[in-house]
């Protein structure tokens, strides 16, 4: 749980995106991490912003997967991680190196049960935000935002111990 507050917080503390009120979209998904009610009002102001922008749609998706963490019924958890999975994709595939996707796609799955089989892109992804990292191309993620990115992925203990030192550049 307290992975998944910090994975929320590095996300929510860069973003730029053209969403109205950012700063109180973040504070809120913050909060949603805990509650089902800020989860679901958030989810759908955001869905009716009818965004173009990617990292909207991957902030859509993550407040899906947050559905399935407050849901107690195992049909509708499946249902939300398949939604957020699947939109998760989309913001993938219009920005595959947009740092900040490929992180919440890593995060997402990384939390989610791997027997599930919602997992499947964990490497992909870990190997597109070294990527990202060893040629500096951080878009729009500002210097505490990739730091934080740096101690999580060091903390998932899904790297190499040369991928970790990577990491401890940044960290």
């Amino acid at each position: 749980m307290r992975n998944f507050r910090l994975f929320l917080l590095l996300l929510l503390f860069n973003s730029q995106a053209n969403a109205q009120d950012l700063p109180r979209i973040k504070k809120l998904m913050v909060q949603a991490v805990e509650s089902p009610q800020i989860t679901n009002n958030l989810f759908k102001e955001l869905t009716a912003l009818k965004s173009q922008d990617p990292l909207i749609w991957a902030y859509i998706a993550t407040l899906e997967g947050l559905k399935a963490k407050h849901s107690w019924n195992p049909y509708a958890k499946l249902r939300h991680i398949s939604i957020s999975s699947k939109m998760i994709q989309k913001a993938v595939n219009a920005a595959p190196d947009d740092l900040e996707i490929r992180f919440m796609r890593f995060s997402l799955q990384h939390f989610t049960p791997a027997f599930l089989g919602y997992s499947k892109n964990l490497e992909e992804d870990k190997i597109a935000i070294i990527r990202l990292f060893e040629l500096r191309k951080f878009g729009r993620s500002d210097p505490d935002f990739i730091r934080n990115i740096a101690k999580f992925m060091l903390e998932t203990k899904r790297c190499t111990a040369p991928e970790e030192q990577i990491f401890r550049k940044f960290a």
